[in-house]
C-alpha cells in the first residue's frame, strides 16, 4: 500500500511541479512582450489624439488649397497611427492567445497526470479491498499489523478523494482558460477586420489627395474656382431637383410611410456630429435648397472616414455624378433599400465599397466619406426616402428644366418622399 501511495505522490509531483516551472519561465517572457506592446499602444494613442487636435484646428482655418492638403496630410498620419495601433493590438492578442495556449497544454498535462495516477491508485485500492477483513487478520503476523494496513487503506482512499477533487478543479480551470482563448480569437478576428477598414481609409485619403492635386494642378486660383463652381451649382442642382415633372409630383400615401421610432436605423458613422439638419434649417431659410428645405442630414466626416449601412438591405444602385462634366450634385452616392419601406441614401463618398444588388448588413462598410459632388468640405450627406416613391433615373428625365446635371443618374423622389432621418435614428 505504501508503495502505491509513493508512486501516486511521485507521479503527481512529476506532472505538476516540473511542467509548472517550465511554463512559469515561458509565461514571464510572454507577459513581458505583452506589456511592451501595450506600452507602445498607449504612446500611439497619445499621438492619435494630437493629430485629432491638429485636424480640429485646421478645419477652422480659411478654406484654401494648402489648408485642404494639410488636413489630408494630418488625416493620413492619424490613420497610419491608427493602423499601427491595431497592428500592436493584434500582436498583443496573438501573444495572449499563445499564453493561453501554453496554459491549456499545462492544464491538460496536469489533468492527464491526475487521471493516470488516480487510475493506478484505484487499481491498487481495488486489489486491497478485495481481501476480506477476516482473511487479512488471519494472514497478518499480528492484529496490530492488520489494523495498520486498514488505516493505510483508509488514508489512501482519502488521498484518492482529494485527487479527484483536484482533478475537478483542474478541469474547471481548463474550461475557463479555453473560453478565454476563444474570446481572444474572436477579438483577434475583429481587430484584423478593423485593420482592413483602416487600410481602406488610408488608401481613400491618399487617393483623394492625389486627385485634388491633379484637379487643381497645385494652383490656389484653380482650387478657389472649383469651390466657387460647386457653391453655385449646389443651388442650381437643388432647384432642378425640386422642379419635378407632374408625373413625379404626387403625395405619398401615409400608409406607405414607416412610423417614426428611435433606433430603427443605426448611425452611419462611428462618431457623429451634425452640421446640417433636415428640412427647414437656417441655411434653407436663407435661400439654400431653393427654399424647399434640406432633403437629408449632413454629418461631419474627414475624408476617408468609414461609412456604414444604417440597416440591413439591398444596394439598389451606386453612382458618381462627377462623371458628368459640370455637374456638382451628389458626387459618389449609394442607395440601399430596406424591408421596412425605407431607402437610405449616402452621398459625397471618396470611395464606394459596395456594388448594385449586393446584400449588406447593419453596420457593414459601404464606402469612405469625402467631398465629391457639390461638397465644399468633407462630410456625409445622409438621407431617408420612402421606397415606393423613389426612382433611380437621370435628373433631366425627372425635371422640366435642363441643367448641367440633366444626364447624371441619381435617386429621385418627390418632396413628400423625403423623411427626416432624425425620426428613425
Amino acid at each position: 500500500m505504501n508503495s502505491a501511495r509513493r508512486r501516486l505522490s511521485a507521479l503527481i509531483a512529476a506532472v505538476l511541479i516540473i511542467p509548472g516551472l517550465l511554463f512559469a519561465q515561458t509565461a514571464d517572457e510572454l507577459q513581458r512582450q505583452i506589456d511592451e506592446q501595450n506600452a507602445q499602444i498607449a504612446t500611439l494613442n497619445k499621438e492619435i489624439a494630437q493629430y485629432q487636435t491638429q485636424l480640429n484646428a485646421t478645419s477652422k482655418k480659411k478654406q484654401t488649397l494648402q489648408n485642404e492638403l494639410d488636413q489630408l496630410n494630418i488625416s493620413r498620419k492619424k490613420i497610419t497611427a491608427s493602423i499601427n495601433v491595431t497592428k500592436k493590438q493584434i500582436n498583443s492578442t496573438q501573444l495572449q492567445i499563445q499564453q493561453l495556449a501554453k496554459g491549456i497544454v499545462s492544464k491538460e498535462a496536469s489533468i492527464s497526470g491526475f487521471q493516470d495516477s488516480i487510475a493506478e491508485t484505484l487499481r491498487n485500492l481495488s486489489q486491497s479491498e478485495s481481501v476480506p477483513l477476516a482473511q487479512s487478520l488471519l494472514s497478518s503476523d499480528s492484529i496490530s499489523d492488520a489494523w495498520d494496513d486498514s488505516e493505510q487503506i483508509a488514508q489512501l482512499q482519502a488521498a484518492v478523494r482529494g485527487d479527484i477533487n483536484r482533478l475537478a478543479g483542474e478541469k474547471k480551470i481548463l474550461s475557463q482558460t479555453k473560453t478565454t482563448a476563444e474570446q481572444k480569437r474572436a477579438q483577434l478576428q475583429k481587430q484584423q477586420q478593423t485593420l482592413v477598414v483602416q487600410q481602406g481609409s488610408l488608401d481613400a485619403t491618399v487617393k483623394a489627395q492625389k486627385e485634388l492635386l491633379a484637379q487643381t494642378k497645385s494652383q490656389e486660383s484653380t482650387y478657389q474656382k472649383i469651390i466657387a463652381q460647386k457653391r453655385a451649382q449646389e443651388a442650381a442642382f437643388e432647384q432642378a431637383l425640386g422642379d419635378l415633372k407632374a408625373k413625379l409630383q404626387y403625395t405619398v400615401n401615409p400608409n406607405e410611410i414607416l412610423r417614426a421610432g428611435k433606433g430603427i436605423l443605426a448611425w452611419p458613422l462611428d462618431s457623429v456630429r451634425i452640421t446640417q439638419q433636415f428640412g427647414d434649417t437656417d441655411f434653407a431659410r436663407a435661400g439654400g435648397y431653393n427654399g424647399k428645405g434640406h432633403n437629408g442630414m449632413d454629418l461631419a466626416a474627414q475624408t476617408g472616414t468609414p461609412v456604414k449601412a444604417a440597416l440591413s438591405g439591398r444596394v439598389v444602385d451606386t453612382g458618381n455624378t462627377d462623371l458628368v462634366r459640370g455637374c456638382y450634385s451628389f458626387g459618389k452616392w449609394v442607395l440601399i433599400r430596406h424591408d421596412n419601406g425605407l431607402d437610405t441614401m449616402y452621398a459625397h463618398f471618396s470611395q464606394i465599397s459596395v456594388s448594385p444588388g449586393q446584400q449588406v448588413a447593419t453596420g457593414q462598410l459601404i464606402g469612405y466619406s469625402g467631398q465629391s459632388g457639390y461638397a465644399t468640405g468633407p462630410h456625409l450627406h445622409f438621407g431617408v426616402y420612402v421606397s415606393s416613391a423613389t426612382q433611380i433615373m437621370k435628373l433631366g428625365d425627372a425635371t422640366n428644366k435642363k441643367s448641367p446635371c440633366s444626364t447624371a443618374t441619381m435617386p429621385i423622389a418627390p418632396l413628400s418622399g423625403y423623411l427626416n432621418p432624425a425620426n428613425y435614428l
